[in-house]
């Protein structure tokens, strides 16, 4: 039985990421600030409370179980962090990194993954999928976050003939119930109303949560038998979703309110330095930025899409809940 250790593990993502692998039938130890009820009392669960800051609590933690698989969440906006990513919660992932790496290479950890975020990347002026290796420009603080995650993994790590490491870069999370990142993308930044551009035929790639877990599921199991599958993957759907599909998913699932309709944004030179030089713009995980908002923005999926078909979207997640899809 294959022990696995989720820091971060009682939060959004942390929470499904815990329940799946259990009942794949892995031994799950979850790490986080304060334990949640939503693995509480099952089989094969641990919770160890621990900030990402407490290195000897890690080290112990380590030493007690001999994990295989470390699956590292902590400082991830959508599992344990606020929209609002501070200067604080910089210093505390920089304080976790500088200890998380070398605990697992010290403690032979078979599999390290590490979730990251598209934010990393430099946005293109076209409509051009991001690759993989493609030019990064983290600009928020939270792209600056992780980019410092990635870039302490590969120095510390890297590329080991004796452990797969992996970094996905996952599109921003969604749910049937947790649509934040989805109303993010039709809120004006500027005064919070909804709105909607023309018919609203522009599109975001998100991820549907049930996509990453699949895909994480997938992973780690082919993982034990090929470790050439090291390396950077995008995680999102199949397809992006439109602004109207997220206007109609809300008015499905949620409540909405008064959506006004605009004319095209005119994103000229002074709009886009004020919004560059916006504090908002930096430290706001959800900030939408109306200069970029027609680029349709795609992130290729090819690599990951190997593994996992990415079957959940906007229009499926009904029949989730319904046990319809297998």
């Amino acid at each position: 039985m294959s022990k696995v250790l989720v820091t971060g593990g009682c939060g959004l993502i942390g929470d499904q990421i815990c329940s799946s692998f259990l009942a794949k039938g892995y031994e799950v130890v979850a790490v986080d600030r304060k334990q949640s009820n939503y693995n509480l009392n099952k089989a094969r669960f641990t919770f160890c409370q621990a900030s990402p800051v407490e290195k000897v609590a890690y080290a112990d933690i380590m030493e007690r179980y001999h994990f295989d698989i470390v699956i590292h969440l902590a400082c991830t906006a959508d599992n344990d962090l606020d929209s609002i990513i501070t200067d604080s919660a910089i210093k505390e992932n920089d304080k976790c990194n500088e200890f998380i790496y070398q605990l697992a290479l010290a403690h032979e950890v078979k599999q390290f993954i590490l979730i990251s975020t598209t934010q990393v990347y430099q946005i293109p002026k076209f409509r051009e999928p991001l690759h993989e290796d493609d030019f990064l420009k983290p600009v928020t603080n939270y792209a600056k976050l992780k980019m410092a995650s990635e870039q302490r993994l590969s120095s510390e790590i890297g590329r080991r003939p004796d452990m797969t490491v992996a970094i996905f870069r996952i599109a921003p999370i969604y749910t049937k119930e947790f649509c934040a990142n989805l109303e993010a993308k039709i809120t004006d930044p500027k005064d919070k109303t909804k709105f909607i551009y023309q018919s609203g035929e522009y599109s975001f790639h998100m991820c549907c949560l049930h996509n990453l877990v699949d895909f994480l599921l997938t992973f780690v199991q082919m993982a034990f038998e090929n470790h050439n599958l090291t390396g950077v993957y995008n995680v999102a759907d199949k397809h992006p979703i439109m602004a109207s599909e997220i206007i109609e998913y809300m008015k499905k699932y949620h409540r909405l309110g008064i959506v006004l309709q605009k004319n095209t944004p005119n994103a000229n030179l002074k709009m886009i330095q004020n919004m560059i030089g916006s504090k908002e713009m930096k430290t706001n995980y959800r900030f939408l930025d109306l200069t970029k908002i027609m680029n349709n923005t795609m992130f290729d999926t090819t690599k990951a899409a190997k593994l996992c078909s990415f079957k959940w979207n906007i229009h499926n997640l009904g029949d989730k809940d319904k046990n319809k899809i297998k």
